[in-house]
């Protein structure tokens, strides 16, 4: 592939961005110094090497799955944030006071908003992640909250409602019997035979603390899950390079697509349709950038479009998104330790 057919690639690629309609060569001479006749040549060698494809016989040319990928991974020129999208960008973002999951959901809306294309969000894995700490803190009558924190900082905590109040010696009992057998554990190897052989070996406080080893496993069971949720599924349905069904199809099955922001390898990710036998949309691309929390990654943001998306213009809306939400999100945790 010499420089003058990148060009054109380039040229072609840009156009179609914006236009929408097939590009002839006359649309790029301005771009790509030569003839029309010269442009028309290699532009034709391109097709023949399954970058470009020609919809009709006297119709222009438009980029193929394998054209938009040499784009992205070669060609691509991002263009740099203006003062004043920088500051119109800043005005969307939710307030820095609202909590983690408020700060992502209102960034995610946001993107949504300024694109006209859907955004969705997943939650990393722990991956490899163990178990910390488990405590159980009595709250009232019949009532326990359970604590759980992982070697990945996530914590949760569960609120479950005995047959009996638990009196300080199976209290204690408990956190010993949690500090012996699940901490320094891998959450992953938390399994329906463990559950068994933990509560057997309970012995006599098995029938008043089983509840509480029970609900420790489902609260096991979603750390290890990945959540997900989208925003902007009608500006799918509004673009015209869809097929209404198939966004029917997709919307009914999209939580397969949290599969795709798996953060095993983080970092910027453009994803396209044909690569991905997920995507029930054809057409499209997914574009994925991860955020952090005080240096560790906890989720991923992404933007679903055409495969003719705006990336050299999308794609520093969504850096500056996830920047944003990884240093408010690494605030929030500076402000609780102030507090505390």
């Amino acid at each position: 592939m010499d420089d003058r057919k990148l060009r054109i690639l380039t040229a072609v690629v840009d156009e179609y961005i914006l236009s929408g309609e097939p590009v002839g060569s006359k649309a790029i001479m301005g771009v790509v110094k030569a003839s029309s006749a010269t442009i028309r040549n290699e532009m034709a060698e391109l097709e023949k090497q399954g970058y470009l494809e020609q919809p009709h016989t006297s119709a222009g040319r438009v980029p193929t799955y394998m054209g938009y990928r040499l784009y992205v991974d070669r060609l691509l020129e991002t263009n740099p944030l203006s003062d004043e999208e920088t500051r119109r960008l800043s005005a969307m973002m939710p307030d820095e006071s609202l909590s983690d999951e408020e700060i992502i959901k209102g960034a995610s809306l946001a993107l949504a908003e300024l694109t006209k294309c859907a955004t969705v969000v997943a939650n990393a894995t722990p991956k490899f992640s163990v178990i910390s700490k488990v405590e159980v803190i009595p709250t009232g009558k019949r009532m326990y909250v359970i604590l759980m924190i992982t070697s990945s900082g996530s914590i949760r905590n569960k609120t479950c409602r005995l047959e009996f109040d638990l009196t300080n010696e199976q209290l204690d009992f408990f956190s010993q019997f949690m500090q012996q057998n699940l901490e320094g554990v891998e959450v992953e190897a938390l399994s329906d035979e463990m559950l068994e052989n933990l509560e057997t070996a309970l012995g006599t406080y098995m029938t008043v603390l089983s509840p509480l080893v029970n609900e420790i496993m489902k609260m096991s069971r979603e750390m290890t899950t990945q959540e997900y949720s989208m925003s902007g599924e009608m500006n799918l349905l509004a673009c015209t390079d869809f097929d209404k069904n198939e966004i029917m199809e997709f919307l009914s099955h999209k939580k397969e697509l949290a599969q795709f922001l798996d953060l095993s390898f983080g970092g910027l990710r453009v994803m396209f349709s044909p690569e991905k036998d997920g995507f029930v949309i054809s057409n499209s691309s997914l574009i994925t950038s991860s955020f952090s929390k005080d240096g560790r990654q906890v989720g991923s943001l992404g933007l679903i479009g055409p495969m003719r998306i705006d990336y050299a213009k999308y794609i520093p809306y969504l850096e500056y998104f996830t920047d944003r939400i990884t240093k408010m999100l690494s605030k929030n945790t500076d402000d609780d330790k102030e507090q505390q």
